[in-house]
């Protein structure tokens, strides 16, 4: 009995030993697979980015104070940042002070607070309604096909196309001064033209997280909501103690992707309100292109890197500590944990299984060692 055992417990040795190999090779298959599209994906992601971090230590067009003449390049070092965070500009002479107005360095902390205000005002708006969209959309209707088809059309309008249409409509003749009966100025006010960007961003990209949102409500499980239904819970606890719990990691990622989409804005405010870097509505993106415009393209690679470096922060900052469940690792968490359980009660039920036969075998020994003694008692 013994031998079995032995047996039995070096073949379950065996068993993982052997998957482990297989996981193995399977994923050197995997990354034999994977690594070609790596590579494409590091030349046309990272060339671009490491070029403009070079060109950034690099010196624009300048005059040289010593000879007089405008001279090309050369290194510049944190020059081309420090022009664009604490407007530091030199002068013909080759002194280096403070950038007198007019110049697009000045523009840049303004830039900055009009970029910040348009993500944190349109994104929170877009969760909310987008929330209620989706909830809507999700809800069982024979309309429902028809709402969901409805939703995409701003989504699907090209946004010159969408800054055009509210431009139209913020106009001082406009539809919205029509319903308001007022006579505001949308597009030459600085609050009104700030609110007229916000209205026409959230008007355009509220389907998308509404979309977003849709896909997480619709992997809730059925019988989640039949339980709280048969708990008596209200329509509020549902949402608050099921729903929201279960919909947050979709809905992070949601506010993620809007996020940085917010603080590249570009398009909407130059077509809407104005391509001009001192506009009430300029982005930081607007002062990129102004300043590519004038041929100083080490400047601005300067700030495209600042923009990347913001961009980058605040995706890091949401997915390690805001819960932007990207890759789905919450997901598998949760499902390597129940995978685990499942292993750790197989492993039990063998361990369990081992320890019989062992007293099962014991105890085969005690009897003939028993019978043994009997025996020799008789004989004697």
């Amino acid at each position: 009995m013994s031998t079995v055992v032995k047996r039995r417990g070096a073949a379950e040795n065996a068993e993982p030993a052997e998957k482990n190999t297989r996981s193995r090779s399977d994923a050197g298959k995997a990354w034999g697979l994977v690594t070609p599209a790596l590579i494409v994906l590091a030349v046309v992601i990272g060339y671009p980015i490491l070029r403009a971090i070079w060109l950034s230590f690099q010196a624009n067009r300048h005059l040289d104070p010593s000879t007089g003449v405008f001279v090309d390049g050369g290194f510049a070092g944190l020059d081309n940042y420090l022009y664009w965070i604490q407007n530091r500009c030199m002068s013909p002479s080759g002194t280096v002070g403070e950038c007198p107005p007019g110049v697009l360095a000045t523009d840049f902390w303004p830039a900055l607070g009009i970029t910040l205000f348009f993500t944190v005002v349109t994104v929170a708006l877009e969760a909310v309604l987008g929330m209620i969209m989706a909830l809507i959309m999700n809800h069982p209707s024979r309309v429902r096909a028809l709402i969901r088809a409805a939703v995409l059309i701003p989504w699907a309008i090209p946004t010159a196309v969408t800054a055009k249409l509210w431009q139209f409509m913020f106009a001082p003749n406009g539809i919205v001064n029509s319903l308001l009966g007022q006579s505001i100025a949308w597009t030459t006010d600085p609050w009104a033209a700030r609110i007229a960007v916000i209205i026409a961003d959230v008007w355009k990209t509220t389907p998308f997280v509404a979309l977003l949102i849709l896909a997480g409500l619709q992997m809730i499980p059925k019988d989640v909501y039949e339980a709280a239904r048969v708990d008596g819970a209200s329509a509020w606890q549902t949402f608050t103690r099921i729903t929201l719990p279960l919909v947050r990691p979709t809905l992070m990622v949601a506010i993620l992707f809007r996020t940085l989409d917010a603080l590249r804005m570009y398009d909407l405010p130059v077509i809407m309100i104005s391509g001009s870097s001192n506009s009430p509505t300029a982005t930081i993106s607007q002062l990129v292109v102004e300043d590519m415009r004038q041929n100083n393209f080490n400047s601005a690679s300067a700030l495209s890197t600042l923009i990347f470096l913001l961009i980058f922060t605040v995706a890091f900052l949401m997915v390690r500590f805001g819960g932007a469940d990207v890759g789905g690792n919450q997901t598998r968490t949760r499902r390597e944990k129940r995978e685990a359980k499942r292993q750790a009660k197989r492993e039990a039920k063998k361990q369990r299984g081992v320890n019989s036969a062992v007293d099962d075998s014991a105890a085969a020994d005690v009897d003939a060692a028993a019978a043994a003694a009997t025996s020799t008692e008789a004989t004697r």
